[in-house]
C-alpha cells in the first residue's frame, strides 16, 4: 500500500479563531474540509481521507507561536487558477504577500506558485507543477 509521506503539518497560532477564519476559505479552495475545531486547535483533511492533516493550534509548550526562519509549508493546487484564488484569499483574510502568483522557471519550467504569510507570520506556498491549462 502506497502512503503519503506526510502524516500532518501543525502551524502555531496565538488565536485559533483567527487562524480558522484565515485558513478555512483557503483550504476549502484546495478541497480540504474542517475535521475538528476545539479551543486550542483545528484540523482539515480531504473528505474521507484520514491523512494528511493540516493543523493549526496554540503551541504545546504554552509559549508564543514563532515561525521558523526558512520553514515553509507548500500546499499543492490542482491548477494555476487555484493558486491565484488562494493567494487572493490569503491576502483578503489578513495574510501578507511574499511573492505573487507567477511561474518560477528556476525551479522547473511549469512551477507556478504564490507565497504569503498567515496572520501569525507562518510562511506558506500554494503551487502547481503542471503545464498551463489548455
Amino acid at each position: 500500500m502506497l502512503r503519503c509521506m506526510i502524516s500532518h503539518t501543525h502551524l502555531g497560532t496565538a488565536d485559533v479563531d483567527r487562524a480558522v477564519a484565515f485558513y478555512g476559505p483557503l483550504l476549502a479552495e484546495l478541497g480540504l474540509v474542517l475535521k475538528f475545531w476545539e479551543d486550542d486547535w483545528a484540523g482539515w483533511m480531504r473528505d474521507g481521507v484520514a491523512r494528511p492533516l493540516f493543523l493549526v493550534g496554540r503551541p504545546f509548550d504554552g509559549g508564543p507561536p514563532t515561525p521558523g526562519n526558512g520553514a515553509m509549508v507548500a500546499l499543492l493546487a490542482q491548477d494555476r487558477a487555484t493558486v491565484d484564488r488562494c493567494h487572493a484569499l490569503a491576502l483578503a483574510n489578513g495574510g501578507t504577500d511574499e511573492g505573487a502568483p507567477d511561474l518560477r522557471p528556476h525551479y522547473h519550467p511549469h512551477y507556478y506558485a504564490a507565497y504569503f504569510r498567515d496572520p501569525d507570520g507562518n510562511k506558506l506556498c500554494i503551487c502547481c507543477h503542471d503545464p498551463a491549462e489548455a
